[in-house]
């Protein structure tokens, strides 16, 4: 047998059949006596279509489906051979043909060799196989697309239509994969509370769902309020417009100096280093935030004479702030910039001054991007996760105040859907629970905020 190919070697090879069919289309309509119907050009992206997406869709479709496949024959043969084993240790013996098949692990055992020598060259068949298929449909689609290339072809129509095609599709997964996540969201939040009281779980003050996991067969008031979800949104509230107070304020400010005050040569400067702090790792400001902001606010605030924890909102949510500065200032510098020049001029011809130009005039234009900017900035504030648990701690407390020790709702739903986790249990259907109400949440926010937007921009429209 043949060495299986790489996935990334068959993709190589489509690409170099692709480039083949590129020049033969083009060649095509080059030799022809009379004059094309549309550029050579695209004759060979036409050419290279055919080439390369079906045999593409074919390689993603055989690749997803083949080790399912394989899988499920040999658990089969492990039935067979095992007779009376339970689905787990069939899953078991599953991994281990896999783990002896792969090189692995080495095994003394004659029935588990012979399964795993199946295994391997099963998935070397199939790996030769999909090669096979994919290389020759991808030459027979060349073929066609090659016979269909004449003169009075309309090859820049049929492009056209391709890419009219392709951007429908791409907009239909992004609206299929958003119906399927608030569908599973919505789902698994049913079965969450049709073990657990509804008004509980958004008006109860006591978030412990490690007790209330443990706690067994137990009645209702013995579990009730432990799935209490305001001490967890109150954390991400307190500590999301703590990052907004610092990075409106500073973003904003720094897109006015930007777009109508600073020089060129300076805003080619300025703007990139702002626009550095977007690519810093959170990991990073979390090491920050813990080791250099939280122990600093805690000194200040003894000598101040205050009770300062370690892990404070104030630090969580002060280095968040500063992680999103660049998002608010870059974006409110494109919008303000893209502001039209004659609304500044008409401005100053009416006698005001630079200053009242760009609070009455330029601001205003804006203001709809602003909002957009803004809410990026507040979108990642609420999904940040690593900086409110080294910096803010995952204690759950129903405070306003920012220097104590908060957790916010993504280091919950973190908490609980990683490790050991049995996907049955109430402590594992509560994430779904606060992923469905931040969701709804934010999407309400979202649309307040672009209500409100296109109402004061369109005046300037």
């Amino acid at each position: 047998m043949l060495p299986a190919l790489d996935f990334s070697v068959i993709i190589l090879l489509l690409v170099a059949i692709s480039l083949l069919a590129f020049s033969l289309g083009q060649w095509r309509v080059t030799t022809a006596a009379s004059k094309p119907h549309s550029l050579k050009f695209y004759y060979g992206l036409y050419a290279l279509i055919w080439a390369f997406v079906p045999a593409l869709l074919v390689l993603l479709g055989w690749t997803l489906l083949a080790d399912p496949l394989i899988d499920s024959i040999t658990t089969a043969a492990l039935r067979d051979t095992y007779a009376g084993a339970d689905d787990s240790i069939l899953a078991l013996r599953l991994a281990q043909v896999k783990n002896i098949a792969a090189g692995l692990i080495p095994t003394s055992d004659a029935t588990l060799e012979a399964l795993a020598t199946n295994h391997a060259q099963a998935l070397v068949r199939a790996d030769e196989l999909r090669l096979a298929i994919v290389l020759l449909i991808a030459l027979a689609a060349l073929g066609f697309a090659i016979l269909r290339i004449r003169p009075s072809f309309k090859a820049r129509i049929h492009f056209e239509s391709f890419l009219r095609r392709g951007f429908l599709v791409a907009s239909a997964v992004a609206i299929l994969t958003t119906v399927g996540i608030v569908a599973s969201l919505i789902y698994e939040s049913v079965r969450f509370f049709a073990q657990y009281p509804i008004l509980d779980f958004f008006f109860g003050s006591h978030w412990s769902p490690l007790q209330g996991f443990t706690s067994g067969a137990t009645t209702d008031t013995t579990i009730e309020g432990r799935f209490g979800m305001l001490p967890v949104m109150a954390g991400t509230v307190l500590v999301a417009c703590i990052a907004m107070l610092v990075a409106v304020p500073v973003g904003l400010m720094a897109a006015i100096y930007m777009a109508e005050f600073a020089h060129p040569k300076i805003r080619r400067i300025i703007k990139p280093t702002l626009e550095v702090l977007a690519g810093v790792p959170t990991v990073v400001y979390g090491f920050f935030a813990a080791l250099t902001v939280g122990p600093l606010i805690r000194d200040i605030g003894v000598l101040a004479g205050f009770d300062v924890s370690a892990q404070s909102a104030l630090a969580a949510g002060g280095v968040m702030g500063i992680m999103i500065i660049p998002f608010i200032s870059s974006l409110s510098d494109d919008v303000i910039t893209a502001v039209p020049q004659s609304l500044r001029d008409g401005g100053l011809a009416v006698g005001s001054t630079h200053g009242e130009t760009i609070v009455n005039i330029v601001l205003p234009a804006a203001f709809p991007g602003i909002i957009g900017a803004f809410l990026l900035g507040i979108s990642r504030a609420i999904g940040e996760t690593m900086i409110v648990v080294m910096a803010a701690g995952v204690s759950a407390k129903l405070t306003a105040n920012p220097l104590d020790s908060v957790t916010t709702v993504t280091v919950q739903i973190v908490s609980l859907l990683t490790g050991d986790t049995e996907f049955d249990s109430v402590k594992t259907l509560s994430a779904f629970a606060l992923g469905i109400t931040l969701f709804t949440m934010t999407l309400l926010l979202n649309i307040a905020a672009l209500t409100i937007a296109r109402r004061v921009g369109g005046g300037y429209e």
